[in-house]
């Protein structure tokens, strides 16, 4: 008998080293793949469901230990439509709408309660932020409710009333098992073909010449077109593979849960899921008992920055940390004295596990910059939640070539060398003790601040004004004066920065301004195909030497990936030049088109090298006039027209353009020569007037322009034709630009919506942007942007709206803070650019 098994188990070892039906963990090991996933978490495993299901053949998943064996087997598996950014809306959707119908697909019961969420309001300030929310979130398909206490007591009658002046209520909302949700989805991911190999740690990542990746484990290596990394809390181990420091980090989540209660058992139906912002916890029924999880302050929450600097134990899966009760005592008291059964309640179990946290507590999701056909799907501090509809947004963007929908908040590219792991630290530290704080409009956060990217001239404005965070760069919101209430006050109305601004906006109408726009993104490419890969890409003809246009990439469908200012500045070498968020963004989508498509181009990033001062005003031309021998006049220097200048003596490359419609250059100068630059210029403008303004200014002038802006009027959820793009997409260009084809369908087929400019009847509070639009009791649109008009003293925004409420007189309304304000589409733009003004003078001159 022995034997007999001996020459069975001699058997088997050659079926698994045999090259035709190689055979590893009781299943047939794949050599080759379309997909690798890496990592059997709730999130690694939906994409291999819905990249299966979706009809990949070759889809495989590989783990290192056991399926859940990390962040999700301890996770509390809280489910919500809630979120308070606009697109992870639709994530949180297609997840809950998944779970509803999995367990029916795959027969693996999935553990899902629907009892629905309420968001405790105790604050005014909390009352206004539900209000604000509301505004946002009437346009998409959720239901969300604005409720009164009388409503929040009877979805949880346990509560302590006297504090609660409202509530943010969202049916549907509730809790998953974990465990149950990621056997349910790889059930589903077999049942379509994907291959899940365990145990299966991946050892080394190579990257082969055509794109490929091998990806090698102690079982043999696999040939992949692509690679996700989705493994949790290991993150980092794996993009050191490859050379990336990905900007992740464990913190210590604590849970409690308690006994049977007599009160909850007593109840007639589930208790709805509260979130006591104020106290900053969760808490929900767990059984006849109670969960309870609370966020603790920034300084009592635990890092595991070990793992940073050493790395995750090679054995850790699933254990937990220490509990610590005292650090989170402050949080137990608060909701003992909300929900006052919990003083008596006995405590059975406290969780004390690892979530992984970016430095804004948002996952890097999508392909990598740097290399080819690599993804990420990491960082997710609420990966239960996330897990559904990421996997869902990956699968289709992998299959079809472009995102579903605009998620460029979740884009891994949004994080570069400056995010280092100081940083990091610091900004995990308060995400996790910001979780539930106020969410305010224009919000700013300044941990980790200022990072390595400073731009020449931020010491010199550092005191002077109230900065912002964009992509690592500290630049100038608004600038203070004498008598001015100064510092960062945030408000859902007008705040201190209103009057200030308004000055800055007269400044730049009427004198001549400076600003800092360094953080904008700098590419040169250049080479041989250089002008070839430019045309494929970009919607717009390529400029001439020595002048500038506005360009779009557009995806395959036809819908606006990027706006880049490109300029030709010599016979085949092109600056590119796009906004703060969205550097590696653009870069990545325009390298691998280079790569793919097998261009000769050289592609640099010089965004940290070269930094950038605005100058705009009716002065402007005036200061520049004194610091050089260059023909500055309109003859000399015409609109959209780039040379190579001194400037104070420093070489500076001016592009005569200026994102205010005033007046204007942007100048391109080192970094080193940057505060001389600078120094110059406001002592040679001193008799014009001159002085800083901001980018609050600038998007103030810049909407009364009629000005369009990338993330807001256009993005991978609009085409450039609804956009009011016309103007810069030649569709009769030779080339056969990418989303060409899908642009001339939709133009045959017409559009049902366009973007529309609109004015509106306002107090003391102004639009932002995603506002909701209503006609006749109806929601009809959002707003896209919005800011007060300065020049016409009213507020003012963009807006998407169906064609027949487009016509200029055409009468809607603007949901604000719970209110709806009349609103009337007009004639764009409000005030006229200075080039047309300019232009239409000189018409009107001749005519005399």
């Amino acid at each position: 008998m022995t034997e007999h098994l001996n020459l069975l188990a001699l058997k088997s070892l050659l079926e698994a080293i045999s090259a035709d039906a190689s055979t590893v963990l009781g299943k047939r090991w794949k050599d080759t793949a379309e997909t690798v996933i890496i990592g059997g978490g709730c999130v690694g495993v939906s994409l291999a469901y819905h990249l299966a299901k979706g009809g990949m053949k070759d889809v495989v998943l590989l783990e290192k230990s056991e399926l859940t064996a990390g962040s999700t087997w301890h996770a509390a598996g809280l489910t919500t439509y809630y979120h308070p950014g606009i697109n992870l809306k639709k994530v949180h959707f297609d997840s809950i709408k998944l779970y509803e119908s999995l367990e029916a697909e795959t027969g693996q019961a999935v553990g899902f309660h629907q009892p629905g969420s309420v968001r405790i309001a105790s604050t005014p300030a909390r009352v206004d932020e539900m209000k604000y929310q509301m505004t946002r979130t009437h346009w998409h398909v959720t239901p969300q409710y604005f409720i009164g206490p009388e409503k929040v007591q009877e979805l949880f009658p346990l509560l302590n009333m006297d504090k609660v002046l409202a509530g943010l209520y969202t049916p549907g909302d509730g809790h998953i098992d974990p465990y149950s949700l990621t056997m349910a989805l790889a059930a589903g991911a077999r049942m379509y073909g994907a291959q899940i190999y365990n145990p299966a740690p991946v050892t080394a990542l190579n990257p082969t010449a055509d794109g490929k990746w091998d990806v090698q484990t102690p079982h043999g290596t696999i040939r992949a077109n692509r690679i996700v990394n989705a493994t949790g809390f290991w993150a980092r181990e794996v993009g050191k593979m490859i050379g990336f420091d990905h900007p992740t980090i464990p913190v210590h989540h604590q849970y409690v849960v308690t006994a049977t209660v007599p009160e909850v058992k007593a109840l007639k139906k589930e208790l709805a899921v509260i979130r006591d912002l104020e106290g900053s916890y969760y808490l929900r029924q767990e059984r006849d008992g109670l969960l309870f999880g609370p966020y603790e302050k920034m300084e009592k929450m635990v890092l595991q920055d070990s793992w940073v600097r050493d790395g995750v134990p090679p054995g850790f899966g699933k254990e937990l940390f220490e509990s610590d009760l005292d650090r989170i005592m402050e949080h137990v008291e608060m909701a003992m004295e909300m929900i006052p059964v919990l003083k008596k309640a006995d405590i059975i179990n406290i969780v004390s596990g690892p979530i992984t946290y970016t430095p804004d507590l948002l996952p890097m999701v999508g392909p990598h910059q740097g290399v080819r056909n690599y993804w990420t799907a990491i960082g997710f501090g609420y990966g239960v939640i996330h897990a559904g509809g990421i996997g869902k947004f990956l699968s289709d963007w992998i299959r079809n070539g472009e995102p579903p929908y605009d998620l460029i908040e979740c884009d891994p590219n949004r994080y570069g060398r400056w995010a280092d792991v100081p940083f990091m630290c610091a900004k995990a530290r308060e995400s996790y003790g910001f979780n539930n704080v106020v969410g305010y409009p224009k919000e700013e956060r300044f941990a980790g601040r200022p990072t390595s990217r400073t731009s020449g001239v931020y010491e010199l404005l550092k005191d002077k004004a109230s900065m912002g965070f964009h992509t690592g760069w500290e630049q100038p919101h608004w600038f203070y004066k004498p008598g001015d209430d100064i510092g960062y006050k945030p408000s859902f109305r007008r705040t201190n920065w209103f009057g200030p601004v308004g000055r800055e906006c007269k400044l730049v109408m009427e004198k001549v301004g400076v600003i800092d726009l360094t953080p904008f993104g700098k590419f040169i490419v250049k080479g041989k195909d250089s002008h070839k890969l430019l045309d494929r890409l970009f919607a717009n003809t390529m400029p001439k030497v020595g002048h500038t246009n506005i360009s779009h990439m557009l995806t395959p469908t036809g819908r606006v990936y990027a706006e880049v200012t490109i300029t030709q500045l010599s016979p085949g070498e092109f600056l590119l030049i796009t906004g703060s968020g969205s550097e590696l963004h653009d870069l990545r989508w325009i390298e691998t088109e280079a790569a793919d498509g097998g261009y000769d181009v050289d592609i640099s990033n010089v965004t940290e090298d070269i930094g950038v001062l605005g100058i705009a005003g009716p002065n402007s031309r005036k200061v520049l006039q004194k610091l050089t021998d260059e023909d500055m006049s309109d003859a000399g220097f015409k609109f959209l027209h780039c040379k190579s200048i001194k400037l104070a003596g420093a070489p500076v490359r001016a592009i005569r353009i200026s994102y205010t419609g005033e007046l204007g250059w942007e100048l391109y100068i080192d970094q080193k020569n940057m505060a001389a630059v600078y120094q110059a210029m406001m002592e040679a403008g001193k008799d014009e007037g001159i002085d800083n303004f901001g980018t609050y200014a600038m998007s103030s002038l810049r909407l009364e322009k009629g000005f369009r802006g990338w993330g807001a009027e256009m993005n991978c959820d609009t085409n450039p034709l609804e956009a009011g793009l016309d103007y810069f997409i030649k569709l009769n260009k030779p080339a056969d630009f990418i989303g060409k084809a899908a642009l001339q369908e939709i133009k045959a087929k017409g559009l049902k919506r366009k973007l529309s400019y609109i004015t509106l009847d306002t107090d003391d509070i102004d639009p932002e942007g995603n506002e909701t639009v209503w006609h006749n009791g109806k929601v009809v649109g959002n707003t896209t942007s919005g800011a007060y008009s300065y020049s016409s003293q009213q507020s003012l925004a963009f807006a998407y709206l169906p064609l027949e409420l487009c016509s200029v007189g055409q009468k809607v309304e603007v949901e604000l803070l719970g209110r709806k304000y009349p609103a009337m589409v007009i004639q764009e733009p409000l005030v006229l650019t200075e080039p047309t003004r300019t232009r239409l003078q000189k018409k009107a001159n001749g005519k005399v």
